[in-house]
């Protein structure tokens, strides 16, 4: 039976980590101590759910969380500090920071440390959320404690949610561009003015300009939605945001 722990303190524990070149520990105290700390926990990097949604959620609500009175956001793993390190590299996962809970030692402490040898996987966390608040976990959300890997209850929304029910939450924003295009550039630049995130799709020899066409009605850079509507040129963009 996974234990809820709500309202008893974070078990003392040091993560060792690879930064700069070299190693250092991070402890419970470093990460938690007179902060509110959003931490989700999961059973891998690089695997399909982990990878496809727990930590993008994460990353994309970053800014309305610490609207809501998140300091930081932490994804625990069993997994080595390289592991980790590259993990957040390939996920681009900027306003996450990526503990490595190489030996479980703060997952055994949590009493979520579970069995997952049936897969190839040994000892790994079982899915979690919590919100934790000067080392105190103030609210756990744990996964139904059935076969599988469920996810439905540790996600960034959900935690959202809990916090805010009314939390306006940000829009996915994409850029289609192409190199060497000035109008694009201008674009972007007013995306990043309004620290607002995006993800850019350039023209290649496989996304082409008639691609751009057919979902957009213009073949021309940038083209730029906003919330899965079309917004337009560098030019519309502009006008939308004023």
């Amino acid at each position: 039976m996974l234990e809820n722990r709500e309202g008893q303190l974070v078990p003392e524990v040091s993560f060792k980590v690879f930064e700069n070149g070299g190693f250092k520990e991070i402890s419970t105290k470093d990460l938690f101590a007179k902060k509110t700390v959003a931490v989700f926990s999961l059973p891998g990097a690089f695997t399909p759910t982990c990878s496809s949604f727990h930590v993008p959620r994460y990353n994309d609500l970053a800014g309305v969380l610490k609207e809501n009175g998140i300091d930081e956001i932490v994804c625990v793993s069993v997994n080595d500090t390289f592991i980790m390190n590259s993990w957040k590299q390939d996920q681009k996962a900027e306003n996450v920071t990526f503990i490595p809970d190489g030996n479980g030692e703060f997952s055994e402490g949590m009493g979520m440390l579970v069995d997952k040898s049936a897969i190839g996987f040994g000892k790994r966390s079982w899915r979690y959320s919590m919100i934790v608040k000067d080392s105190k976990i103030e609210k756990m959300f744990i996964e139904e404690d059935i076969a599988g890997d469920p996810f439905k209850v540790s996600d960034a929304d959900t935690m959202l949610n809990f916090l805010n029910p009314n939390a306006k939450k940000p829009e996915y924003i994409t850029i289609f561009s192409k190199e060497g295009c000035s109008h694009c550039v201008r674009a972007k630049d007013l995306l990043n003015s309004k620290k607002l995130a995006y993800e850019e799709v350039l023209l290649n020899d496989e996304i082409t300009n008639k691609s751009l066409e057919a979902v957009s009605g213009n073949s021309s850079t940038p083209q730029i939605f906003i919330g899965g509507k079309l917004i337009g040129t560098a030019d519309d963009l502009e006008a939308y945001l004023k």
